[in-house]
């Protein structure tokens, strides 16, 4: 699993930034999602407007790994920002869609433009 984070700003900075994109390789499981967490918060240390998560190369995600995009997305919106989904796996999709992820947050394809704010 490697998991990296675009937008960098050095530490003790407090700008707020428009767009923070995340890329998720691997499986998001429950082995994974400690890790991916520790990713994501860094991300979300950031304050961004809206926070992309790129799941392109992420073939599975289980139940920890569903229950931690929800948990992401309930932290950004309690921060003023938005999450999307881009580009999940057939699999991944019909998990997501399965669990009822797709109706919360915003699930882009590869070749959708950047999400469009949303104000919470």
């Amino acid at each position: 699993m490697e998991v990296t984070v675009d937008d960098v700003v050095p530490a003790g900075a407090t700008q707020v930034v428009p767009l923070v994109e995340v890329q998720v390789r691997g499986d998001l499981d429950v082995r994974s999602a400690p890790g991916v967490n520790d990713v994501l918060e860094e991300a979300l240390a950031l304050h961004p407007r809206q926070l992309v998560i790129d799941l392109a190369d992420c073939e599975l995600i289980d139940a920890a790994g569903i229950l931690l995009l929800l948990d992401t997305h309930r932290r950004a919106m309690r921060d003023g920002g938005t999450v999307a989904l881009r580009s999940p796996s057939a699999r991944a999709r019909r998990n997501l869609k399965l669990a009822r992820v797709d109706r919360v947050l915003q699930v882009l394809s590869a070749e959708a433009d950047p999400p469009q704010q949303v104000t919470p």
